[in-house]
């Protein structure tokens, strides 16, 4: 069976995790997250980055230094993972869901102006397969109603949009390094970038279980204390250390993967001519990073016969996200602003194929024909 995914390793995970474990210090904040730290601020050219232990907790810690409090609104799409809502659901808020585009699957940014209320703190705009949703219009929108912005960029380290690296454009931003995605941190992990100045001191105290122990670490002050509400958040240097294995050579695994994307697109190209399915589209203003490669077919049905198809021929391929205004928690915790037009309708179509790092250019051939006889191609 030909995998969905694998978790990326480039060479040296192994001898990183060894190096930390032989330094006794394997606990959050040491050798190599400070290593990982510096490189994410060099490389995204941000003010502050904070490992996690998820990009869940990312989002948590994000609803936690905005102050989310009962009966606020919170705009996102329904077409997204279920921490993106939780986040905020955690914090008594109410989840306001609005309508996709059917290009990107991005959230609609010409639907959000209509969702806002009295009551609508933040929007929690979701980079779907590390493609970029429209920031421009967004921050334009959020800075006319006093509104902060989340970047929900679990899936798009490495992506920019306009020459800026998404999760550094909003107030707050939230990376996976979970197995699945294209830099991993030994299967879980996260990372919260503070863009805001005002959150930056508040962030760490909120990691570091509400004390002030990162300060008194830093010799700011000379004990450390509880001093606000928080949790244990940080990355184990364990954890840290083979996330540095991945991203000493980031740009390697970038390339491969777009490689990959590449010869899937050119492939597949003649079934969307034929008008058989949809390949993604990426904008151009946008530069994206490989996460995934999708195709849409005509209807569920379709969907449902191309998936078992490809699985008779050993190859595991996946639909994505049900939506979430349509779930059981969906039904208490939120509301859909306007019509459902295309979020319920795109997502019944859309297939992921195989992608990692070090696919097989054999393998990816292998898949592009076994679709293609699906089609009578």
């Amino acid at each position: 069976m030909i995998r969905f995914s694998k978790a990326c390793i480039a060479g040296n995970e192994l001898k990183y995790i060894q190096e930390s474990m032989q330094t006794f210090s394997i606990s959050g904040d040491n050798l190599f997250t400070k290593k990982c730290h510096k490189w994410f601020e060099e490389r995204l050219n941000c003010k502050k980055v904070l490992l996690t232990t998820s990009c869940t907790h990312a989002l948590e810690m994000a609803a936690i230094l905005l102050d989310i409090k009962k009966d606020d609104e919170i705009i996102m799409p329904s077409y997204t993972f279920v921490s993106t809502a939780n986040a905020f659901v955690l914090r008594g808020a109410k989840i306001v869901f609005v309508d996709i585009r059917p290009d990107t699957m991005n959230i609609d940014e010409t639907k959000i102006e209509k969702a806002i209320t009295p009551k609508t703190k933040v929007i929690v705009p979701v980079h779907y397969a590390g493609v970029a949703c429209e920031m421009d219009r967004i921050m334009d929108i959020a800075k006319k109603y006093n509104l902060f912005v989340v970047e929900d960029a679990a899936q798009s380290m490495m992506s920019r949009y306009k020459n800026k690296a998404l999760g550094t454009i909003g107030h707050l931003g939230a990376f996976s390094f979970h197995e699945t995605k294209n830099y991993t941190s030994a299967g879980e992990g996260g990372l919260l970038l503070v863009n805001d100045e005002k959150f930056k001191e508040r962030a760490d105290i909120i990691r570091e279980k509400g004390t002030n122990r990162s300060l008194f670490f830093r010799g700011m002050v000379d004990k450390y204390s509880w001093v606000d509400i928080g949790s244990s958040y940080l990355m184990n240097d364990i954890s840290a250390a083979y996330l540095w294995g991945n991203l000493e050579f980031a740009d390697e695994i970038n390339q491969n993967r777009l490689n990959s994307w590449q010869k899937y697109y050119d492939g597949l190209k003649n079934l969307e001519d034929k008008g058989l399915i949809q390949l993604p589209i990426i904008p151009k203003e946008c530069i994206q990073n490989a996460h995934m490669f999708y195709l849409k077919v005509k209807d569920l049905n379709e969907r449902t016969k191309l998936i078992e198809y490809l699985k008779q021929n050993d190859i595991y391929a996946v639909f994505h996200y049900i939506p979430l205004h349509n779930s059981e928690a969906g039904l208490r915790f939120s509301r859909f602003s306007g019509k459902d037009i295309f979020t319920t309708n795109e997502s019944e179509k859309l297939i992921r194929l195989p992608m990692y790092y070090g696919l097989e250019a054999s393998i990816i051939t292998k898949i592009i024909k076994t679709v293609k006889s699906f089609f009578g191609i």
